[in-house]
């Protein structure tokens, strides 16, 4: 069960991914002319509502990624810590 400051972290946490989901949303609506990217050999036209959608998605994902490492991290420094004290429940 959560406690107090944690309940209020995780609504404040939801309120924050739904206004940058908004910001985003709208940054992108208003901004969808085409544009030319390049990168290294490749060249294509795509429009730039697209192209900011597909990079905040890259930036989440990315996001998501690490917090998993790093929480991955930090369990198995907490068993592995835990694993040499005598009278604990695994």
């Amino acid at each position: 069960m959560l406690r107090g400051n944690a309940r209020i972290g995780r609504h404040l946490g939801k309120g924050t991914q739904m206004t940058t989901l908004v910001v985003v949303a709208v940054f992108s609506v208003q901004n969808a002319a085409p544009v030319a990217i390049s990168f290294f050999f490749w060249r294509f036209d795509a429009s730039l509502a697209i192209i900011i959608f597909l990079s905040a998605l890259a930036g989440l994902v990315t996001g998501v990624i690490i917090m998993f490492w790093a929480h991955a991290k930090r369990a198995a420094r907490e068993k592995k810590a835990g694993q040499g004290q005598p009278g604990e429940a695994p």
